[in-house]
């Protein structure tokens, strides 16, 4: 793996789960880490000091994705405290699920604002103060490309508008040589949906290994993505499943 040392990364969501193995594993690879968070505050610090124990500089910011100036302005915050910004991961997401007929509007604008628009506002805030090099990683879904059952309408249609556009950032920022590329984890045993949990055994059945993967599996995808080694990849699609939708 390409080291990332003298890189800065801004990760959103990073105070658990795949959010949190994402920016500590950027940290152990060399990059300073700036993580965003809504309610998790003791969680992000203890990322923090993680990042800080790796020898690397890290600094939570509180930004709900739900919030469009909240999402532009974190970009800055994060050029303010790291110096400048070489890599966006967009993580932070929400999921609601549930029979289409039992959906709210209010659910639908909450969903389509944190999966969909902080992606597009946070991408665009990066691009603008990203150099030559800089990388955008946007974590979408295996239900983008799999629906296996129903009650995923909202945030299967949600993860979906990340592919189109991922491959219209790769056209727009490919001449600056920025990269945009859409990682899709499939079950992943977290504190959300654990592998030993109420709904574990189905999804694990839809996997062709059998099993939940782990945020560190992700992570290590995510960190090569976001690495030198990565260069000629952009608009790419990839699947961190365990077979999901093979």
């Amino acid at each position: 793996m390409a080291s990332l040392d003298g890189r800065t990364a801004l990760v959103t969501g990073g105070s658990r789960g795949i959010g949190a193995a994402i920016a500590l594993r950027l940290a152990r690879d060399g990059a300073d880490v700036a993580i965003t968070y809504v309610q998790d505050g003791a969680g992000a610090h203890e990322v923090v000091q993680k990042i800080e124990s790796a020898g690397r500089r890290g600094v939570a910011l509180r930004a709900d994705a739900a919030d469009p100036a909240a999402v532009t302005g974190v970009v800055g915050q994060a050029v303010d405290v790291l110096g400048r910004l070489d890599i966006l991961v967009n993580n932070a997401g929400v999921g609601v699920l549930g029979p289409i007929d039992a959906l709210t509007l209010a659910d639908v604008d909450r969903v389509l604002a944190v999966n969909v628009r902080a992606v597009f506002l946070a991408s665009r805030a990066a691009a603008a103060v990203m150099e030559r090099g800089g990388r955008i990683v946007s974590v979408g879904s295996c239900m983008a490309q799999r629906v296996p059952g129903p009650g995923g309408t909202l945030y299967s249609t949600s993860k979906a508008a990340l592919i189109g556009l991922n491959k219209a950032l790769a056209r727009e920022l490919g001449g600056r040589g920025i990269t945009a590329n859409l990682v899709h984890p499939g079950p992943i045993d977290t504190d959300m949906n654990p592998a030993d949990g109420p709904y574990a055994a189905p999804q694990t059945e839809l996997t062709a290994l059998g099993r939940f993967g782990t945020a560190d599996e992700v992570a290590a995808t995510v960190a090569f993505l976001a690495s030198e080694d990565a260069a000629y990849m952009t608009g790419s699609e990839v699947v961190v499943d365990g077979g999901h939708a093979a």
